[in-house]
This record gives C-alpha cells, sequence and structure tokens, in this order.
C-alpha cells in the first residue's frame, strides 16, 4: 500500500510592513476623491508603502527573519518568494534574499501568481516537502505594489499598498495541527487583461518600440474582477472544505485575500461566514498583494483572533487569472 505523502506543517509565521503610512486625507489631497468615498468601496483607511529606495527583498528579509524566529531557528532546506514585484526582471529575487538571511546555498526561486502568490507558492513548498526534497521551507510572500501603480489612478492609488509575511513549513504527519489540507488552484488566461502590467515583459519588449505612456503602471478593471473574484473564490473555498472532510459550519476562522471589503463581505455572505470568523485587517494596510494572507495571519495571532485550534479557511484570488484555496487547523506558534 502506497503511504500517505508527507504534509506541510506550518511551523513559524512573521510579517512587516514598513513604516511609512499613507492615510485616505494624504490621497485627497491629489486626487478627485474622499475618505467617505475610499472607506465605503474599499474599507480602507490607511496603507503602508515603501520608502525611496527600499524594494521588494528588502520587505521579504524582514518578514523571513522574523518567520524564522517564530520557528525556533534558521534550518530551512529552501526558501520560496512569492511575489509580483521582483528587485528586477532577471534574476530572480528569492536566492538574494536566502543569502541576506544567512541561507546561502540553499533552493530559492520566485514564484508569480499576483495576489494568489501566498497559495500557490503554499502549493510549491508543501510539493518539495511531499517529495523528501527539502524538511523545511521558508515561504515569503512580499510586494512593493506602491511601485507599479500609477499615483493618479484613483481606481488604484487608493487600494494597494506594501507589505510581506511569511512562514516556515516542516514535514509533519497527517492530521497534526498546522497540517496544510487539500490546496485547490485555478487559473483562466482567457481573462488576463482584467489585471496586468502591459509593458516590461517580453511581448512589448519585442516589438522595439517604446511602450506607450502608462503601459508600465498596473491596470485593473474593477467591475468585472469584481465578479470574478467573489465567484471563484467562493467556488475554491467549497471545494477545499469538503476535500479537507470539513462542513463550512467548522470553519472558524475565514481569511481571504484582502482585495477591498466589498469582495470580502461578499465572499463571506456566500459562504454563510459572519464577521465574527471573519479575519480583516484591510482598513489599516491595505491590499498589499500576495503578502496580503500571510500578513493577516501573522497579524491576528499577534492581537488573539486567530489561537491555536481554530479550524481556517484560506483562499485568494488575483491576475492570471489565478484563484485558491486550502484549510488548516491553526497550530500553537508564537508570530513576530
Amino acid at each position: 500500500m502506497t503511504s500517505a505523502p508527507r504534509p506541510a506543517v506550518l511551523a513559524g509565521i512573521g510579517s512587516y510592513v514598513p513604516p511609512d503610512v499613507v492615510t485616505n486625507e494624504d490621497l485627497t489631497s491629489r486626487l478627485d476623491t474622499s475618505d467617505a468615498w475610499i472607506r465605503s468601496r474599499t474599507g480602507i483607511a490607511t496603507r503602508h508603502v515603501v520608502a525611496p529606495g527600499t524594494a521588494t527583498s528588502d520587505l521579504a528579509v524582514e518578514a523571513g527573519q522574523r518567520a524564522l524566529k517564530s520557528a525556533g531557528g534558521a534550518d530551512v532546506d529552501a526558501v520560496v518568494l512569492a511575489t509580483t514585484t521582483p528587485d528586477r526582471p532577471c534574476p530572480a529575487t528569492a536566492p538574494d534574499v536566502a543569502s541576506r538571511l544567512g541561507l546561502g546555498g540553499v533552493a530559492a526561486f520566485d514564484v508569480a501568481a499576483v495576489c494568489s502568490g501566498f497559495l500557490y507558492g503554499l502549493a510549491a513548498a508543501a510539493g518539495l516537502i511531499a517529495a523528501g526534497t527539502a524538511e523545511r521551507v521558508l515561504l515569503i510572500a512580499a510586494d512593493a505594489f506602491t511601485t507599479l501603480i500609477d499615483p493618479d489612478d484613483r481606481g488604484t492609488a487608493v487600494i494597494f499598498a506594501d507589505g510581506a509575511g511569511a512562514a516556515v513549513l516542516r514535514a509533519g504527519r497527517p492530521g497534526e495541527p498546522g497540517a496544510v489540507g487539500p490546496l485547490v488552484l485555478g487559473s483562466d488566461g482567457e481573462l488576463s487583461d482584467l489585471i496586468e502590467v502591459p509593458a516590461g515583459g517580453s511581448r512589448q519588449r519585442s516589438t522595439g518600440r517604446p511602450a506607450p505612456a502608462g503601459d508600465h503602471f498596473f491596470r485593473m478593471s474593477g467591475r468585472d474582477t469584481y465578479r470574478h473574484a467573489v465567484e471563484h473564490m467562493t467556488t475554491a473555498s467549497r471545494t477545499a472544505v469538503e476535500r479537507a472532510g470539513w462542513q463550512l459550519t467548522d470553519v472558524d476562522r475565514l481569511a481571504a485575500h484582502q482585495a477591498n471589503a466589498r469582495i470580502l463581505t461578499a465572499v463571506a455572505e456566500r459562504l454563510d461566514i459572519g464577521p465574527e470568523r471573519t479575519l480583516s485587517n484591510i482598513e489599516h494596510v491595505g491590499n498589499t498583494g500576495g503578502a496580503s494572507i500571510p500578513l493577516l495571519l501573522g497579524q491576528a495571532v499577534q492581537d488573539g483572533r486567530l489561537a491555536a485550534g481554530h479550524k481556517v479557511l484560506l483562499t485568494a484570488f488575483g491576475g492570471g487569472l489565478a484563484w485558491g484555496a486550502t484549510t488548516l487547523t491553526w497550530p500553537e506558534v508564537t508570530a513576530f
């Protein structure tokens, strides 16, 4: 009889946001908007942004150090970095992060799945552990998303922010606290233009012509994104819960990608998960891209909203289009 693959078990969690804060009032001084409009559309009051010269790797190192401290040591066999804002198009940012963390020599690579990056990175880390390639993996999700945003675009400038979250995963036993449940992942490339940065890649560069003005900035079709985000996060969540052998009533905490407050509310309502079981930090950190879920988890542990024994449902949606969901019973960990 074939034995079940070794599950990845969460052994540490860390989070970091840069110190500079931008309030809604700061934005209204230069954009045609208001605090009331931003709050009603997004649920955001403040967001953290990188200072000039600060890169994604800087955020990743901070979160990675905290996760390693949470896990009780820096002994890992691989570093996986989920990001949409690498320091450079080439090479990957993960090896630099690993080196700066004192982990030089271990396998290190980037994963690009936009706001679903943490869940796709979780699948990669779990795969390394299941295959026996690694005993422990440091998974970091970090984005300096404001470096992609047109500061004059009201539709995106009020939403996106910067931050990082990280988790240490170790080989474990099926069913133990922290064991990552079945991962449900999906994509739809036919709708890739709903969330995109048109310029900077091989398609634009191969034309030999300069990119049109504004094409280096992030673009999002808000109305269509809302519809697909709600649909796919809801469906993926139901599937993940079913594959875990749970009922939706078993879920103690919903940790969804912090896209905007209206999407979070719609997903929770469709899953019949009340506000008391829904984790959120979007009011104070905004949409931090792939960093959203681990940043939320770390902060929720720190403030007591997430505790050992809670059954947690994770779900995300982002560009690609790409989405995912999984489950785990939260272990006894200290967050930094």
